[in-house]
């Protein structure tokens, strides 16, 4: 069972970019660089930089995470879909369905697809953690915030073999609670 109060890191996810291999060399002459290596083990954020784009709005010098993925998916805020003029659904990530059209754009070429989503708050975790915590895939928990502009929300545990434990919440959640990256909060259940 998860302890009354578990602490947990918590990280600012912003708008950033998963690309297939195919969309990839579409847009791409080279492999992937890695700028820096993310606390989610074998992830990085790549120096490669993206243009996305819809018929109302346009954002430059969006990042790619890597490694390659099996699909390609644009993660961005509600306040960036507002700017794009589009209504992504949210979803955990690689859900697709509903997904917003969008165009990634370099200067090599372009793909478009339907996979801008508006990612779910989540924690991750790997199975040795969620067994400590008695938490399983896709459990809502309860994330207290601390701080000028304390609450409490809900995130959904992400187990997967490389989960490095924290917690992921876009831009606008983080501006809402003032949460700067490597802030704390606590897991409960309830």
């Amino acid at each position: 069972m998860i302890k009354l109060r578990e602490e947990v890191s918590i990280n600012i996810s912003a708008r950033h970019v998963h690309l297939t291999k195919e969309a990839h060399a579409k847009l791409f002459d080279h492999d992937l660089t890695v700028r820096n290596p993310l606390n989610q083990i074998g992830q990085f954020a790549a120096n490669e930089t993206v243009t996305i784009k819809t018929a109302n709005g346009v954002f430059e010098n969006v990042r790619i995470i890597g490694p390659l993925r099996s699909y390609n998916q644009v993660e961005v805020s509600k306040s960036d879909a507002r700017k794009l003029g589009i209504n992504p659904p949210v979803r955990k990530s690689g859900d697709l369905s509903g997904a917003e059209e969008i165009t990634i754009i370099t200067n090599k070429g372009e793909v478009t697809s339907n996979c801008c989503i508006i990612a779910d708050r989540h924690v991750h975790m790997n199975p040795d953690k969620a067994k400590e915590l008695g938490v399983i895939d896709d459990e809502i928990l309860k994330l207290h915030i601390n701080g000028e502009k304390p609450g409490i929300i809900d995130v959904k545990a992400k187990v997967s073999d490389d989960g490095y434990y924290e917690v992921h919440l876009d831009t606008d959640d983080s501006n809402a609670f003032l949460i700067t990256p490597g802030d704390i909060g606590i897991l409960t259940k309830n």
